[in-house]
């Protein structure tokens, strides 16, 4: 099957960053979002970062003015840049491409952030 691919996840200390890189493989088409959602254990899938095939970002709340979203369409990657983490900021990120019927997945990136 057709997914996307996450990398950059590791083990930083509370207060430094981290760059996700997420790639897109070229058979997939006319995506109209792409983003970031992580998932924590014993919490449920949220959403962090998405931005739109016309440019619009929306951020979650608790990343806002932390968290940036980026993509180069050349190189068919999206990223996440994270800065000031939190040990809260702990979970599996999983990039996410949105199709007018379809939503792919990666199979996500551990991030940890040590206090």
């Amino acid at each position: 099957q057709v997914q996307l691919v996450e990398s950059g996840g590791g083990l930083v200390q509370a207060g430094g960053s981290l760059r996700l890189s997420c790639a897109i493989p070229g058979s997939i088409s006319s995506i109209r979002e792409t983003g970031w959602y992580r998932q924590a254990p014993g919490k449920q899938r949220e959403l962090v970062a998405t931005i739109t095939e016309s440019g619009t970002i929306n951020y979650a709340a608790s990343v806002k003015g932390r968290f940036t979203i980026s993509r180069d369409n050349a190189k068919n990657t999206v990223y996440l840049q994270m800065n000031s983490l939190k040990a809260e900021d702990t979970a599996v990120y999983l990039c996410t491409a949105l199709k007018a019927w379809y939503r792919y997945w990666g199979q996500g990136t551990q991030v940890t952030v040590s206090s």
